[in-house]
């Protein structure tokens, strides 16, 4: 069986082992995209945009790592 297109936020929390509330922060703000659908107007977050997401904040984390690189200070 496909996975779903489209997931819950409780499944998007699961993906990305955040709380459910911080995933419908990221989707009131803007910053992950989703859709409201049916009568009670219930969030999904399609699984290509959650992929989308994942990469852009791979991409995010490599450029601050380079421009805070680790003092060997740090490491300790």
């Amino acid at each position: 069986m496909a996975e779903p297109r489209f997931l819950p936020l409780p499944d998007v929390a699961t993906e990305l082992n955040v709380s459910e509330s911080q995933v419908y922060h990221m989707v009131r703000s803007g910053e992950l995209p989703a859709i409201k659908i049916g009568g009670r107007g219930q969030w999904r977050v399609e699984r290509a945009r959650l992929e989308q997401y994942i990469e852009e904040k791979y991409a995010e984390t490599a450029a601050w790592v380079a421009q805070n690189p680790l003092n060997a200070t740090d490491a300790e």
